[in-house]
């Protein structure tokens, strides 16, 4: 008697999987409702779509809130930290929905396919931030890379966005490829490409293992492209000055987030045993990366890549987190990836808003004395520069302060001291942005940035009614920067499930 064998699937638990199948279908709905005719279908159906999309991934991502499950043969962690994360992703993507109203990119790149690929980046980021698995790791930073390669250069007609996708594509490509052949030789020296696995196989050391060792300094490279920490930063300022600001928006903040959740992930999961090994090299890359950062935003004039270059050092704070290895380690880097979602974003909406106003692009000149005449955009940005600044009484203060407090408590205090003084070589540029706004000069007040030429084209009026958006964006998370800097208990919780996901000490 023969005995039919029957296959039986991998059990696949959709419940935790939710957040990730509503951002991919979402992105295959948008990109098929984008080929609809109808200028009306494209140009409000499609974002209307997208915000859909976000919102539902938003309510799963609330609905798993505590359940900590491996899925898909456990390749992927659902737990506190990727889903705080993923709220910081939907955030961003959120803003940059919204300031995309109106703008050139999706017009021209097609409106299905610009919203379709930033719903597929956010599914890359989560999924990166889940990755307990090298191979789900990497899968995950190319979903989020490609997409974002193609983004940067969605304005087809704009010379300075073709060179922006290009450059990344080259620059990301080197990343990616020493990330690979750092994970290569990590599996190649531990046997496996879990970590648990890899966790369990090392002896304590990455030193005594050249292999190893290796791996670990390429991977720490690697991951250092995509957060932009120094000296891996190069492509940085290039790259967010030429791609679409609304992109430029989600990337500062999404994408250095994706990166520090992996970060937290693998170095403090995977290579915890040997923390002794790698935090000293992580601490130096820190170190550079705040001074750098800093030091290099005091003579921009292009407020885009004078916030790429406060990125950087941003990133070198963030990365003291990851150092330490703690608990309080991971709490403050979450919490300061936060507050720093809510203080960029207002930061950019305010440069959409005086790039659609103004014939000055993002000089630093279009925001000069708009303290008086545009004090809806004015206000949201000085809390965004005071609050990045991390001056008391917002929430970078206490960002800055709760990173600091991590640091002390894991025996890097010189690591605080440097955030300290890197945040008063900050005030060297952030209170220029003030000055501009609330202190013209003389020859910007006979020459007023809102005389000039619009950019975009057109009357004045229907410059003021894309513009709508973005001040609405600049007012809320400018709002935000400056509510959790006075409450921040929310946050404190969130940033305080999300620390206890990974089981540290």
């Amino acid at each position: 008697m023969i005995v039919p064998l029957t296959a039986k699937g991998p059990h696949i638990d959709w419940a935790a999987l939710s957040p990730l199948t509503a951002l991919l279908g979402g992105a295959l709905v948008v990109l098929i409702v984008g080929l609809l005719p109808g200028r009306g279908v494209r140009e409000r159906g499609v974002p209307a779509l997208t915000i859909v999309a976000l919102g539902t991934t938003l309510g799963m991502t609330i609905w798993q809130w505590h359940d900590r499950t491996s899925i898909i043969s456990g390749a992927l962690r659902v737990d506190d930290l990727a889903l705080a994360l993923g709220l910081i992703f939907l955030a961003a993507a959120l803003a940059a929905v919204v300031l995309s109203l109106g703008a050139a990119a999706p017009e021209q790149a097609g409106h299905g396919e610009y919203h379709a690929l930033l719903l597929t980046a956010v599914a890359g980021m989560l999924a990166l931030v889940e990755a307990q698995n090298l191979v789900a790791l990497f899968l995950g930073l190319e979903l989020l890379s490609i997409s974002l390669y193609v983004l940067c250069a969605s304005e087809l007609r704009r010379e300075g966005s073709l060179e922006s996708g290009l450059k990344y594509l080259v620059i990301g490509s080197v990343g990616s490829a020493t990330l690979l052949y750092g994970l290569a030789l990590i599996y190649g020296a531990t046997g496996s490409t879990d970590f648990g696995g890899i966790a369990a196989a090392l002896n304590g050391s990455v030193v005594s293992d050249p292999l190893l060792l290796t791996g670990v300094a390429l991977v720490a490279a690697g991951l250092a492209f995509k957060a932009s920490a120094a000296p891996f930063h190069q492509w940085t300022p290039d790259v967010y000055e030429g791609a679409p600001t609304p992109i430029t928006a989600f990337m500062a903040v999404a994408t250095k987030a994706a990166a520090f959740g992996i970060f937290l992930r693998l170095f403090d999961i995977a290579l915890i045993d040997a923390s002794l090994d790698w935090a000293p090299l992580l601490a130096a890359i820190s170190a550079i990366t705040i001074i750098v950062g800093n030091v290099g935003a005091l003579g921009q004039s292009s407020l885009k890549r004078m916030l790429a270059w406060s990125g950087v050092g941003q990133a070198g704070y963030m990365l003291a987190g990851v150092v330490v290895a703690t608990t309080l380690g991971v709490q403050a880097t979450v919490y300061y990836l936060a507050v720093y979602t809510f203080m960029n974003v207002a930061a950019f909406a305010v440069v959409v808003a005086r790039e659609r106003e103004t014939g000055l692009g993002d000089d630093m000149a279009a925001l000069s004395g708009i303290g008086a005449s545009r004090p809806w955009l004015a206000w949201p940005m000085t809390i965004a520069m005071l609050s990045l600044a991390g001056i008391p009484a917002t929430a970078g203060f206490v960002g800055k302060f709760y990173l600091i407090d991590a640091t002390v408590d894991g025996g890097y205090t010189w690591l605080g001291v440097l955030i300290v003084i890197g945040s008063m070589i900050s005030l060297g540029y952030y209170l220029r942005v003030l000055a501009a706004m609330w202190m013209p000069s003389r020859s910007a007040q006979a020459q007023p940035p809102d005389a000039r030429p619009a950019m975009a084209g057109g009357s004045p009026e229907a410059d003021a009614r894309r513009d709508v958006p973005a001040t609405a964006v600049a007012v809320v998370f400018g709002a935000a920067s400056l509510f959790f800097g006075i409450i921040p208990s929310p946050l404190f919780s969130l940033a305080e499930d999300a620390g206890r996901a990974l089981g540290l000490l």
